[in-house]
């Protein structure tokens, strides 16, 4: 569903005069800031909008949509573009990434999240009051792209998905109306917006609950690569016998010469268990011992510590790059998904091998009840996420990524349940592909939905649905 793309010549761009009441920057591609604002975490995909408007507050966003309807352009929005997978060729990029305010209320155990806040800044507010909340494992992603694709966070087994704990949201929908929705006002529109991704409306802000949680057990248990069979096998038997508080994921990480990785991980490849334990410490250093069995361990970094400093945990990449990722939701871990996974991707895999990082999570817990307000989440059935990332510096890189992800995901399917996870998905393509993100029936409830709410189809960019014909 991409537009078109075309030249941007200034008779391109209709009358800008509708925006000038926006208080924040309002720019096209020969202005002076121009690349920086359009530029996320995830540099694959190069945006080019006619205009991006960099909003400061709601009534910034109202007015932006408010001429998008008008002009019938199409609109994409962008926080810190950890999920901009989707290249953005013209119309109307909003960006919120100034709209950073975070207001806790620690009796009642929420916080009030504007529009571009990053976890990091929801964690350094909460914990003084004793509290958490349901990021990834990432703290430098954007809590409101990642909460409206339904967010897996790394306490997800103790706690469920992020979306789960949303109260209310504010969001401007694409007839330029500011909205506030919740389980009883407007329920379709909130049903859609927990897991349905930004396909009915621009959310300016969400009010969350907190989990009262200031400290955990957390770290990985690197083993070197060539040890990845015996690690993973003892992992995928232990996994499932463990109380919910214990998450944890298998990692398969082949990592770069890069300055910004730590000098005894740079360059090598490596197996990992990554867990984040949120019971009695010294009850999950027991728990952990068939792992630390299993495999000679080269580097232990499970311990005691405060929840704001879970960024430690996976280590993920702070700086911006150009990323691919993918995702499959198995039904089932079995023996056989193990050998397939380790064939493709476990040490008898080539030198060359571009996925960086091929990974399992453990679901079930939280992840798998059933919450009274329902939802469009449709992951809840799983047992775990394989999810890939490469770095695709190069036009030739690309096409080696893309046979790689293609290959295991393939060879995995028989394996899954048929479905991705909207924000882990990677790039959309046709509708078919987009479609595996839900189950037929939610599928079509967010078609409707989107014909109810966007029906020109203003928010047609990255992975959205197709509205319903009337």
């Amino acid at each position: 569903m991409t537009t078109a793309h075309h030249p941007h010549h200034p008779h391109d761009t209709p009358d800008l005069f509708a925006l000038s009441d926006i208080l924040g920057p309002v720019l096209r591609p020969t202005d002076d800031g121009y690349a920086d604002e359009v530029t996320g975490f995830n540099l694959a995909a190069r945006h080019i909008p006619d205009v991006v408007v960099g909003a400061t507050t709601p009534g910034d966003i109202v007015a932006a949509m408010r001429w998008a309807a008008a002009t019938d352009t199409p609109v994409a929005v962008q926080g810190t573009g950890h999920g901009a997978n989707f290249p953005i060729d013209n119309g109307l990029l909003i960006n919120t990434s100034r709209m950073t305010d975070v207001q806790i209320d620690p009796t009642q155990r929420t916080a009030t999240i504007a529009a571009g806040a990053k976890w990091r800044h929801v964690l350094d507010a909460a914990a003084p009051y004793g509290l958490a909340a349901l990021n990834g494992s990432s703290t430098d992603a954007g809590v409101i792209g990642y909460t409206l694709g339904g967010g897996l966070p790394i306490l997800g087994r103790a706690y469920g998905y992020a979306s789960d704990l949303v109260r209310s949201f504010h969001v401007v929908t694409p007839d330029a109306t500011l909205r506030e929705t919740d389980a009883t006002h407007e329920p379709e529109l909130f049903w859609a917006l927990r897991g349905g991704k930004g396909n009915v409306g621009v959310v300016t802000s969400l009010v969350t609950e907190l989990i009262p949680l200031s400290s955990i057990l957390g770290g990985g248990i690197y083993c070197a690569g060539e040890h990845a069979e015996p690690l993973l096998r003892a992992w995928a038997d232990w996994a499932p016998t463990v109380p919910t508080q214990m998450c944890s994921a298998f990692t398969l990480l082949r990592l770069p010469p890069l300055p910004a990785i730590p000098e005894p991980l740079r360059g090598r490849f490596w197996a990992r268990v990554a867990i984040v334990w949120t019971g009695d410490p010294a009850d999950g250093r027991r728990l952990l011992d068939p792992i630390r069995s299993a495999a000679p361990v080269v580097f232990d970094t499970v311990d005691e510590m405060d929840y704001t400093d879970v960024d430690s945990i996976y280590a993920e990449p702070q700086d911006p790059l150009p990323a691919r990722e993918s995702c499959t939701l198995l039904a089932e871990l079995t023996p056989e998904a193990i050998d397939t996974l380790l064939a493709h991707a476990g040490p008898a895999a080539p030198p060359d091998y571009p996925l960086l990082i091929v990974e399992l999570r453990h679901m079930g817990g939280a992840l798998a009840r059933t919450i009274a307000t329902e939802d469009a989440i449709c992951a809840r059935d799983a047992s775990h996420l394989l999810e890939t990332v490469a770095v695709v510096p190069s036009p030739e890189a690309a096409e080696a990524v893309e046979t790689a992800t293609a290959a295991l995901n393939t060879a995995m399917a028989p394996y899954g349940t048929g479905r991705s996870m909207v924000n882990i998905h990677g790039r959309p393509g046709n509708e078919s592909d987009r479609a595996r993100a839900w189950t037929p029936e939610v599928y079509n409830r967010l078609r409707r939905d989107k014909a109810t709410y966007d029906p020109k189809n203003l928010l047609r960019y990255g992975h959205t649905v197709t509205p319903m014909p009337a």
